[in-house]
């Protein structure tokens, strides 16, 4: 069975005419970087993949995931996980509640001892009772990314996920997001504006619109 994240010949065209085409593997660890202006297809790409594209577009080609074709599968069982730019915590949990919303099964017990892990993990112990508005712009993206981890994706996307941050926090966020999508040996695509993150992701760059 292939491992990672296959698209295979995926063409999606706008009420009609042809938007983008795109044919890539992307491995178990790897980084896919997609660029181009904005117009593009780019995030528009993305709801391809994680099953949420919009009305005004349609679609050929196959999304396959570790071996198994998921183009036609529901969003909720595709196992593809996404961080965006704005849509970091829920505002109206606490930053552990955030983490807990992805988690299925065990004891409350080992709910708990695996949220405690994940904010450990990324420099947030003992933040679990936390209001979302009471952190950094860092440790919200922080935050986001174990939440998305937890719900235990088989592949993530990241949709321009560090272009809120400021330069340091920029280059120390995605460093901690590689990192951690590198141990867990997913696949990533990236959608981005920005070469430093291209260079950074140290794969396969797709430029649209070219």
């Amino acid at each position: 069975m292939d491992n990672g994240l296959h698209l295979k010949a995926v063409e999606i065209y706008r009420d009609g005419q042809p938007l983008l085409q795109i044919d890539a593997q992307v491995g178990p660890g790897e980084i896919l970087t997609v660029m181009g202006p904005s117009g593009s297809g780019k995030s528009t790409l993305l709801s391809f993949l994680t099953g949420h594209l919009a009305p005004a577009f349609t679609a050929t080609g196959q999304v396959v995931l570790d071996g198994y074709d998921v183009t036609s599968q529901p969003p909720e069982h595709r196992k593809i996980g996404i961080l965006f730019q704005d849509d970091l915590l829920f505002p109206h949990l606490s930053v552990g509640a955030n983490l807990a919303f992805g988690l299925r099964g065990g004891t409350k017990s080992e709910r708990q001892k695996t949220i405690e892990t994940a904010l450990s993990d990324v420099g947030l112990q003992g933040f679990e009772t936390r209001d979302p508005a009471t952190l950094s712009g860092g440790q919200k993206a922080r935050g986001a990314l174990m939440r998305v981890l937890l719900s235990d994706p088989k592949a993530l996307l990241l949709d321009e996920a560090f272009s809120g941050l400021d330069t340091d926090r920029r280059a120390q966020i995605r460093d901690l997001t590689f990192d951690h999508a590198r141990k867990k040996h997913l696949p990533v695509v990236m959608v981005t504006h920005d070469i430093d993150d291209a260079n950074a992701a140290g794969g396969q760059v797709i430029q649209l619109g070219a």
